[in-house]
């Protein structure tokens, strides 16, 4: 499936068994909010964790908030049932490495799917399981991976530049949203901005966060500046200009425009349009 157009910069991951951060995040600028049910909960909480989830998503106050549950395993009956109960926007699957996961997700559960690539299996098989049918969208699962390929955290984030692009490449193909993995360093927040710079240029469409801080950042850097959205909507204004003349490319500050640039330029304002409209 083609995901549509919508603000993905920041995506916040939130315990389900912290009722005050549930409640908090009622009140944060994230663009979406993943309740957490798997790496974020004991064992012994998971319970707990949904009840208080969905007393939370059922009393409202989330907003425009994407609201997305991260289940605790691929294969969990109670947090299928849950999510078939809830008013949310998709579900998240942890550690999926073939589109019969998906597949089985889709079976048991009625919302938009999301998939955790964090395994060496999973980056292998990505495009595979982009073609899956009610698929929204992949989340790097950057902690796991780098886990499994035995590989350092660097700043650079170097070991995992081939994983990352292969992601992209296959949510692209497909028409996925992709959003980059958490940064560890809690108060490192000029290598949090750093690595979403980095993930602007691979191309994701925004970042998974686990604290709130981090929130103002990951917007700003993730969409789009005054500055490109003036330039953005001028070239499509001189391209509309140029296809009235009857000719094939346009010029604007001294650049070739083509239809490649314009079909960019439209998707960055519909992105700037969505997030004036949020």
């Amino acid at each position: 499936m083609t995901t549509p157009i919508r603000p993905r910069r920041s995506m916040l991951y939130v315990p389900g068994d912290k009722p005050r951060a549930l409640e908090k995040a009622k009140t944060l600028d994230c663009d979406a909010i993943l309740f957490d049910l798997e790496d974020a909960v004991a064992p012994e909480n998971k319970a707990r964790a949904r009840e208080g989830i969905a007393e939370a998503i059922r009393a409202g106050g989330y907003g425009h908030r994407e609201l997305i549950l991260r289940m605790s395993g691929p294969d969990c009956a109670e947090d299928f049932a849950l999510a078939s109960a809830l008013p949310i926007d998709g579900v998240l699957l942890p550690k999926v490495e073939s589109p019969a996961a998906v597949a089985d997700a889709a079976a048991r559960n009625p919302h938009p799917i999301w998939c955790m690539i964090e395994t060496p299996l999973g980056v292998l098989r990505a495009a595979e399981i982009a073609a899956s049918d009610r698929l929204a969208g992949f989340v790097a699962g950057t902690n796991d991976l780098t886990k499994d390929l035995h590989a350092r955290h660097t700043p650079a984030r170097t070991p995992l530049l081939t994983a990352l692009s292969l992601m992209v490449l296959a949510a692209r193909a497909y028409g996925l949203a992709v959003i980059d993995g958490v940064h560890l360093d809690l108060d490192d927040l000029d290598g949090f901005e750093a690595a979403c710079r980095q993930g602007v240029d691979l191309g994701f469409d925004g970042k998974s966060l686990v604290h709130p801080n981090s929130i103002a950042i990951a917007n700003r850097v993730f969409g789009p500046t005054p500055e490109e959205i003036a330039r953005a909507r001028a070239m499509v204004a001189a391209w509309a200009d140029a296809r009235a003349q009857g000719l094939g490319v346009a010029r604007i500050d001294g650049a070739m425009v083509e239809q490649l640039h314009v079909d960019d330029a439209n998707r960055l304002i519909a992105l700037a349009d969505a997030i004036e409209r949020r």
